[in-house]
Order: structure tokens, then C-alpha cells, then sequence
């Protein structure tokens, strides 16, 4: 698991590999994430976009920019939790995702930023 918190929101990161998928001619490593947040502050916030960035061993890097997560801008009072799972595809077998979220807290109407830990997408646990 990964973890990280950040402006007073904690977010953790579960991986799963999911096996291959055949699009044409290629062939993708099927990656899911189970994210979870927390809000340890003190204050309600919602969460507004997400960004992401992609990497994989082959050097390929792709950028994610939306608005919410899976379709939902989740708002969270002191203590709520929100979790979500979702998924990416890869052109190899090694990867990983950083990311942020942009987060408004709702009694004073400002904006922050929510870092997203770093985590692995991996077919098998790799050694370093």
C-alpha cells in the first residue's frame, strides 16, 4: 500500500494486476487501483479534478487531466472517508502513476492541492 497525506488529506493506494487485453494488434497490461481518502482536517472539502501522469519501462508518459474521480466530486467533512477503484492499461509490463487532486474546502471557498503518492503497476513484485 501506498500512502501520503498532504493538506490535511490522506490518500492510500492498493494495485492489482489484471492480466492482459487484446486491442487489434496489440496487446495491454491491465492494471487496477483502489484509491482512498481521508480527510484529517478540520474543515469540509470537496475534490474538484484529478491529474495524473503515466509512465511505463518503455518510456512512454501519458497526462490525465479531469474533472472529479470515476464521475463524482466527492465532498468530505472532517473525518469521511471516499474511495474509489479504477483502471489503466500499459504497453508494458512495468509501470507507475503520480498524480494530484485540486480540492476546494467549502467554508472559505479556497483552492489546494492533494499529492497523490507514487505507486507501482507491476505484472510480477519486482527486486531493485
Amino acid at each position: 500500500m501506498f500512502q501520503q497525506i498532504s493538506n490535511g488529506i490522506k490518500i492510500s493506494v492498493n494495485t492489482e494486476y489484471n492480466g492482459t487485453r487484446h486491442r487489434g494488434h496489440m496487446i495491454y497490461y491491465a492494471f487496477s487501483y483502489h484509491i482512498l481518502i481521508e480527510n484529517y482536517s478540520s474543515q469540509t472539502v470537496q475534490l474538484l479534478e484529478r491529474f495524473w501522469t503515466i509512465f511505463d519501462s518503455l518510456n512512454t508518459v501519458e497526462s490525465v487531466r479531469g474533472i472529479g474521480v470515476i464521475g463524482n466530486t466527492p465532498t468530505l467533512k472532517p473525518s469521511e472517508i471516499y474511495n474509489y477503484k479504477s483502471n489503466c492499461f500499459l504497453i508494458s509490463s512495468i509501470g507507475a502513476m503520480s498524480g494530484k487532486y485540486k480540492m476546494i474546502n467549502t467554508a472559505t471557498s479556497n483552492e489546494f492541492y492533494v499529492k497523490i503518492p507514487t505507486f507501482q503497476l507491476t505484472t510480477t513484485p519486482q527486486l531493485n
